[in-house]
């Protein structure tokens, strides 16, 4: 009847409560142990590492006292700082466009009826199962000037092999090729699966309309790896944000700071100089850039992914 009210019962009201009530002890009980992880792994770090930001800590007094921003003015204010901001920031992007680039290239290689395809992709990804550190090793041989094996491929041609280690003009673009050799089997192997996910269809369809082989790299396979490219840039920015084990071995950071990045100086300032409270604000620095580059991406990329 119009107008008519039906109040809800009072057991309907117990079911509905106990009703929420267990599926909020189901979902604590499924997400609690991760947070849980995450609070005493990630927030309970970070939030410790602000706090230090703030004090004169030293790792072998064992004592320290707040001393407000002067760590802050101490870090930014260092005639190597703006030099140590470059160097990250030219190892990240020419590692990250190397690695997308050649990525994209070998997949559309490997991604055809070629005779021992499978073998070469297993070749093109062992590297990145490899320990940084022992890669390192290898190619600190092949760099020597004397007894490389680039020196062996130029001594023929009276070439004289540049001195990758100890020139400052060659220890980045040596630390920078150590890099990308070791994890550009990865960002080939995410190409090739995102290759293999297209509808062959879309070019089948492409070769009917009359486009030609770029027309179809440009209208149909990059919209379609347009996922597979987001994630990939979001990995391995963060990646090559924290590299340390290849510059840590080849180079130490030098020579006079050519590979020394946010992260090997964030290491250099604990663990060598025993500077908790400096090496905290880089570490804020590198979690605020980080965050932010990928805030970015999300932001503005994610726009250009075409998930259909």
């Amino acid at each position: 009847m119009p107008g008519y009210f039906c109040p809800v019962q009072e057991s309907d009201i117990a079911r509905i409560v106990r009703r929420d009530w267990r599926e909020w002890l189901i979902f604590i009980a499924f997400v609690g142990p991760n947070l849980l992880l995450f609070g005493i792994f990630t927030y309970y770090p970070l939030a410790q590492n602000g706090v230090l930001a703030f004090t004169d800590y030293n790792l072998i007094t064992r004592s320290g006292r707040f001393i407000g921003l002067r760590n802050f003015e101490t870090v930014f204010g260092s005639t190597q700082f703006s030099r140590i901001l470059a160097n990250t920031f030219v190892f990240t992007t020419v590692s990250v466009a190397l690695l997308l680039g050649l990525g994209l290239m070998i997949a559309l290689l490997l991604n055809q009826k070629l005779r021992g395809r499978n073998a070469a992709r297993s070749i093109l990804f062992s590297p990145t199962i490899l320990a940084g550190a022992a890669i390192a090793i290898v190619w600190i041989y092949i760099f020597d000037p004397r007894f490389g094996f680039i020196y062996a491929v130029l001594r023929p041609f009276g070439i004289a092999a540049p001195k990758w280690l100890t020139d400052p003009n060659w220890a980045m673009p040596a630390i920078i090729i150590v890099y990308v050799w070791k994890n550009l089997g990865y960002a080939t192997v995410i190409f090739i699966a995102g290759l293999q996910a297209i509808p062959r269809e879309l070019y089948e369809a492409a070769r009917v309309d009359g486009a030609g082989a770029f027309d179809r790299f440009w209208h149909v396979t990059l919209p379609g790896l347009s996922p597979v490219m987001f994630f990939l840039v979001v990995t391995t920015i963060l990646s090559s944000f924290q590299a340390f084990d290849i510059i840590n071995i080849m180079t130490k950071g030098g020579p006079v700071n050519a590979t020394n990045t946010l992260i090997f100086h964030l290491y250099e300032l604990f663990f060598v100089q025993s500077s908790a409270g400096r090496a905290a604000v880089v570490a804020l620095l590198l979690f605020v850039l980080m965050m932010i580059v990928t805030l970015l991406q999300v932001r503005y990329l994610e726009r250009r992914v075409s998930y259909a």
